[in-house]
């Protein structure tokens, strides 16, 4: 046997034991959500049955309830596995899961999510403009969020500092019936800040 073959045999040897390697692994899919049994996927020989109209029916066997589900033209599922015997119920299943669905949806929809909301301030604004500020902060604390009040000081009005707190404390004064401090009006170099939480009390 000449070299170039004997290589070429060994070449081909190897490349077969790479492509047995190379093989891919994959996964089971885990499906999220309630998973119930249904019509023939029940194992169990007796099942306590209720009808599609919420009735008892009591303990029946695996085939007399397939047979009730099968003529009312519906589905047989197993809605508590873990009984003894199991509870089947007789239902339209795809109709259950598309009402499941739709609550899960609803229940996401109506989760508020917390966020910080920003006021900017200066020492000297002015009347109005702080009533206008305070009703957007009232409006954000009503939502479920976070005021953070920042106040900027420039050049002289470092010199007033008093005048920052006495306004942040009025401001805390006016938002006591719905929100708390969580944060307290403090100096952070030039900017006064004060954190305000919705008061779920």
């Amino acid at each position: 046997m000449s070299i170039d073959l004997c290589m070429g045999q060994c070449l081909n040897n190897l490349i077969g034991v790479f492509t047995i390697a190379r093989s891919r692994f994959v996964p089971q899919r885990k499906e999220s959500g309630k998973r119930l049994k249904i019509n023939d996927q029940i194992r169990s020989a007796q099942v306590r049955l209720i009808d599609d109209e919420e009735g008892q029916l009591g303990v029946v066997s695996l085939l007399q309830a397939q047979d009730r589900a099968h003529d009312a033209g519906l589905d047989l599922v197993e809605v508590s596995p873990n009984s003894e015997p199991p509870v089947c119920k007789i239902m339209d299943y795809g109709k259950w899961k598309y009402a499941q669905k739709k609550k899960e949806q609803k229940a996401k929809s109506n989760t508020v999510k917390s966020e910080l909301k920003g006021v900017r301030l200066r020492p000297k604004i002015d009347k109005h403009d702080l009533e206008i500020k305070n009703k957007k902060a009232i409006q954000f604390i009503g939502e479920g969020h976070k005021v953070q009040y920042t106040m900027i000081f420039r050049g002289r009005e470092m010199a007033h500092k008093d005048l920052g707190y006495a306004i942040m404390n009025q401001i805390r004064d006016l938002m006591a019936d719905i929100a708390k401090v969580e944060a307290p009006a403090r100096f952070s170099g030039r900017r006064m800040t004060m954190v305000l939480a919705p008061d779920k009390s």
